[in-house]
């Protein structure tokens, strides 16, 4: 019995320790800039910067299909699946359009252009500019799923409307964590503002 209070308490601590370490670890990460413009109760207006992210089109499926099908593409790229065998710094968060067709988008770090970004080995990643937009977001907690995404989707949208702000047809939904991160997840629905 006392042998497995031992390894119940090794387990615990090294769990701990993993979990710190990701904490630790997103305060590094690039993150996509903006300034929030307005703060209302349940989402918040914000400015983005003009960016330029790696993207992949999806077809449609279930969000942890496609999330995982997507990511696992654009992260071959950029642990060095390109024609430099360059390795590309991680960035947060990770996009996926909310639409009949799914994109997922990743972040290009600061200190790349469109042109001096190495060639990916995949033909179905593409390099998208994003201009600067003011936007709406909706938090979340905990793990995203297709529900969940639909249900804040939905929120945003009544929020929105109740204070006769004009949005596009353009959502978002944007994932913070890496998949090994249980504690502290993050997640928002954003959408492009008229």
């Amino acid at each position: 019995m006392k042998i497995l209070f031992i390894v119940l308490g090794v387990v615990a601590v090294l769990f701990i320790l993993f979990q710190l370490y990701f904490v630790i670890s997103q305060k590094n990460i690039e993150k996509y800039p903006y300034k929030v413009v307005k703060s209302y109760g349940d989402f918040e207006v914000r400015n983005y910067e003009a960016s330029l992210f790696t993207s992949v089109k999806l077809s449609n499926k279930t969000y942890k299909e496609t999330s995982s099908q997507g990511f696992s593409i654009l992260a071959g790229y950029i642990f060095g699946g390109n024609n430099k065998n360059e390795k590309i710094a991680m960035t947060s968060p990770v996009a996926m359009t909310i639409d009949d067709a799914t994109t997922m988008m990743f972040l290009v770090p600061k200190k790349y252009t469109k042109e001096s970004l190495p060639k990916p080995d995949d033909g179905n990643i593409e390099f998208t500019e994003m201009p600067a937009k003011k936007i709406a977001a909706i938090t979340f907690s905990g793990w995203a799923n297709d529900d969940k995404i639909k249900g804040y989707k939905e929120k945003l949208i009544a929020a929105l409307n109740k204070n006769g702000i004009k949005y596009t047809n353009s959502f978002y939904f944007l994932g913070y964590n890496a998949p090994f991160e249980l504690l502290n997840r993050k997640n928002e629905v954003i959408v492009e503002l008229k």
